[in-house]
């Protein structure tokens, strides 16, 4: 395939510095696009430009795509990174996937099944005494009981493979710099590699961003214009840099060695003796975290706490890596095949705003925030910001809405990632709380390291700094010795004791999230809230798994439920989230086969027409009560046609007006994105043609 042969093609990085010139704020129109603006192919000025080709810029793409905007993708590297980096999908965005063919499935084929991966475990090496183990999986994660889709565990480099194999099947091309000289037609539906976004100007009417690649040992610019500008670089954005977006939150909260290397036999190993996703491996030489991305494949990224500038890089050479996971696992295995080894500091921090100038440029994923690894929320967080992006984008495009619609992103996308900020803090801590019971206390090993740098060792020659550093770590790791660590030591048996609770209790690092994944909602934006004081509870992260409870409040995600679509001579078994549309900007409104009902959807329907919107109406009926469902809805709802009959499952117990705690009543509209906008309880006590102008009015930002 054309992105297999380029990636065989292209086997080095380009890595040039970035200028940071001078970039105008200017005043911008805030209106959306006109019917003459809508843009086509051959437009001189792009719909849409991405920067950054990691999983959020490319599913952002799949989506404008699918929803028939226009785009291009910028990559400064010229290949694609196959260091594992993120691994764990969770819910939400598994269901996001069920909306781009066939994403889903190829991932539950090719991810390692869950028996192998549900498991934390801490032990004092591989081969060593077991401290504790956690199962993270429980009965209802598996039954799709509240998501049509389980979670995965699959290696964020394969992710990006998927991803691209996707957007070739929709049209996209991967193209090296040379490729794009001199070729007028080259922006659309590319992913241009190589290409580093160097400065970004904005004017009332588009956005220009100046590439810069390497093309035959010369380095050339380019010119690139665009209606509205994504910044999904990733953490160290050019894009936030360019444009003076500040972070806030905490910085450097612990600096580590990542170390990508293949080993079947320890893979075949752990499949056979203990097999988990982490392994947290406390010993007297080192201590690690294993993550086991493919135990089949042996497959594994170590993590290794770093304290430069005592350590180095250069330290972790190979041959030392090779070493340092001989001593974790407790045996050696010759087959141990070290790829890649790279620093990275771990940060809690957001962006101070998603958005700005005028709404053109706008951030995403880890360029807007940055988490803790802990519970896996950095890139599951970046593919909701895509998902909330781009029906947002078409409706502005295609001149459905105004511009100011995209300051909906902001408010509802950024609060969402605060609180994951938080969350993931609070899971770092627990994680941090295993080594602390066992004396390993990392707040202490940091502040000896300062000390070291800043107190009584900054008189000592680096040499010495580095001897007197790891005397002390070797000093704290002694406590890990069998001969302490045992239930007839009586210190050493309190420490296991209080492990034993910590993993009883669900204290210790925690993997999903069910109430967070599922339960997240929009307080404000692109929504109509019950009241102008809602002030229903928020949750307050505690790092402890909770479950999710289903709500059709405004903000909420549509609830999951299984449901029989009717069809004149079938039917099909659905979610209650395949009724949303991938493939098109379309609200839906649910209503039960009531008269005023029919009424309030007729109205719906023709205030939906004047606004040139999408909207289908699904008509939920009773399993015990479907008499009149051969004609019922085709008769109240003429001369409309874009409805269908929905029928509960007969498989489930549930009630849908009960699970939305609502009656029949009333009516739920959900946006593209799956969200609820709006919903009545029990029926309107007002005119329902002015209800759903005002709806759809403040919705869509559209003011008359």
């Amino acid at each position: 395939m054309g992105f297999l042969r380029f990636l065989r093609r292209y086997n080095y990085s380009f890595k040039g510095k970035t200028r940071n010139r001078p970039y105008s704020i200017q005043q911008v129109q805030r209106r959306g696009f006109s019917k003459a603006e809508v843009f086509k192919s051959n437009d001189e000025v792009l719909p849409v430009l991405i920067i950054g080709a990691g999983p959020v810029g490319l599913v952002l793409s799949i989506l404008l795509t699918k929803l028939g905007i226009n785009c291009t993708v910028l990559e400064k590297n010229e290949t694609f990174s196959k260091h594992p980096q993120a691994h764990f999908i969770n819910n939400r965005s598994m269901e996001i996937f069920r909306k781009i063919d066939g994403l889903v499935e190829e991932i539950q084929r090719s991810q390692p099944p869950v028996d192998l991966w549900r498991k934390f475990i801490y032990c004092t090496s591989l081969s060593g005494s077991i401290l504790g183990s956690v199962d993270h999986m429980q009965p209802q994660d598996l039954e799709r009981v509240v998501s049509p889709v389980s979670v995965a565990h699959f290696s964020q480099y394969k992710l990006t493979m998927l991803l691209l194999k996707r957007l070739e099947n929709i049209g996209f091309q991967i193209c090296a710099p040379e490729s794009s000289e001199g070729n007028k037609q080259h922006w659309e539906k590319k992913i241009m590699t190589g290409h580093e976004c160097v400065s970004v100007d904005a004017s009332n009417d588009f956005v220009t961003v100046t590439a810069s690649s390497m093309n035959n040992g010369k380095r050339v610019e380019q010119n690139i214009k665009c209606s509205i500008l994504i910044g999904a670089d990733g953490a160290g954005s050019t894009v936030r840099n360019l444009v003076g977006i500040d972070m806030k939150g905490e910085k450097d909260l612990q600096k580590l060695v990542s170390v990508h290397f293949f080993s079947k036999g320890l893979g075949q190993f752990l499949l056979k003796e203990n097999p988990g996703m982490l392994f947290f491996i406390f010993n007297t030489e080192v201590i690690g975290v294993l993550v086991a991305h493919d135990l089949r494949q042996g497959e594994f990224v170590l993590q290794i706490p770093f304290y430069p500038p005592q350590q180095t890089i250069e330290d972790f050479s190979p041959k030392a890596c090779e070493k340092l996971i001989s001593k974790l696992v407790g045996l050696e295995f010759r087959d141990v095949d070290v790829i890649d080894i790279k620093p990275w500091i771990m940060h809690a921090e957001v962006a101070e705003r998603f958005i700005c100038c005028g709404n053109r440029i706008l951030l995403a994923g880890d360029a807007a925030h940055r988490f803790p690894p802990a519970g896996g929320f950095g890139m599951n967080t970046g593919i909701q910001d895509a998902h909330n992006l781009a029906w947002k984008i078409a409706s502005v495009v295609r001149g459905i809405a105004p511009f100011s619609l995209l300051n909906t992103y902001d408010m509802e996308r950024r609060p969402i990632a605060v609180f994951n900020t938080r969350l993931s803090l609070e899971n770092f801590k627990a994680a941090m709380s295993v080594p602390a019971t066992l004396g390993l206390s990392p707040t202490i090993a940091n502040t000896v390291h300062q000390l070291v740098i800043n107190g009584i060792g900054s008189i000592l020659p680096s040499g010495l700094q580095k001897v007197a550093l790891d005397g002390i770590f070797a000093i704290g790791r002694a406590q890990l010795s069998e001969s302490f660590l045992n239930e007839s030591n009586p210190l050493g048996s309190s420490r296991l004791a209080k492990l034993r609770h910590i993993f009883k209790e669900g204290k210790s690092l925690q993997l999903q999230f069910p109430a967070e994944d599922l339960g997240f909602r929009y307080l404000q934006g692109a929504i109509i809230p019950e009241s102008n004081h809602d002030e229903s509870p928020q949750l307050i992260p505690t790092g402890r798994r909770r479950d999710y409870i289903p709500s059709a409040n405004p903000g909420s995600r549509l609830p999951h439920l299984f449901v029989k679509v009717m069809h004149p001579l079938s039917e099909e078994t659905v979610s209650t989230l395949d009724l949303v549309s991938g493939d098109k900007v379309e609200f839906i409104l649910i209503i039960a086969p009531v008269k005023e009902s029919y009424h309030l959807a007729r109205e719906a329907f023709k205030v939906a027409e004047e606004r040139q919107v999408s909207l289908k109406v699904c008509v939920f009926w009773s399993s015990d009560s479907v008499e009149g469902l051969d004609k019922g809805s085709k008769a109240a709802l003429s001369p409309w046609k874009n409805y269908a009959d929905v029928v509960e499952s007969q498989s489930t117990t549930s009630n849908w007006w009960d699970m939305c705690n609502m009656t029949n009543r009333g009516a739920i509209l959900v946006r593209p994105d799956e969200h609820i906008a709006w919903h009545t309880i029990s029926g309107l006590d007002r005119d329902p043609r002015a209800e759903m102008q005002k709806v759809f009015s403040a919705i869509l930002g559209v003011h008359e």
